[in-house]
């Protein structure tokens, strides 16, 4: 019942609810975005449920940067302060909660990752299509980008398992410390995080 039904209805409310209470916010971080790098907004076609495919929205915090040969100058030079901040705060997944709303992602759930991802997936990984995409989930709050990929996939399907409203009220709890405290949101070293191979 609460899988099937309850869950989107939370989801739904909770989204609206956020969405004006940050709506001055996000005109906040649009309008500096705008100013020091021209771009706003990034957006990338992700696979959710059954692996669907959709279109997520998030603040873009790095710029569009190229060296003379015309290649995309890397991550750590192309993030700079503000794109830090926005990042260490995790204020850029704020769009999300449009995603939300419109029925693509849930608030919890396994994070939704890159297309090109689903032909390295075993057939266990795979069972993290089984559910919606979330804005956290349960391998966020158990270290996020500072375990290995398997583990992150394992902790996803262990979400997809459990499901429960108890669950979902533990990993939101568990994630406003982890925002708070700025932990795990890049591996140690990297700007950004390090692509899933289908080994590592």
């Amino acid at each position: 019942m609460y899988k099937k039904y309850i869950k989107r209805i939370l989801d739904f409310i909770l989204a609206l609810i956020l969405l004006s209470f940050f709506s001055p916010l996000i005109l906040i971080i649009a309008i500096l975005l705008k100013i020091t790098q021209k771009s706003v907004i990034f957006t990338q076609i992700r696979p959710g449920l059954n692996e669907k495919e959709f279109k997520i929205y998030k603040f873009k915090t790095m710029s569009d940067e190229k060296d003379e040969q015309g290649n995309l100058l890397p991550d750590e030079m192309r993030l700079k302060s503000l794109g830090k901040i926005i990042r260490s705060l995790s204020l850029d997944e704020l769009l999300q909660l449009f995603n939300v709303l419109k029925g693509d992602m849930s608030f919890v759930g396994p994070r939704p990752l890159l297309s090109e991802y689903l032909k390295l997936y075993d057939s266990r990984q795979k069972m993290r299509h089984n559910v919606k995409p979330g804005i956290t989930g349960w391998a966020q709050v158990n270290g996020r980008n500072n375990i290995s990929w398997k583990q992150k996939f394992e902790l996803d399907v262990y979400y997809v398992e459990h499901i429960s409203f108890a669950l979902d009220l533990k990993i939101l709890f568990l994630t406003f410390f982890k925002v708070l405290k700025r932990s795990g949101i890049n591996k140690t070293g990297q700007a950004t995080t390090e692509k899933f191979n289908g080994k590592n």
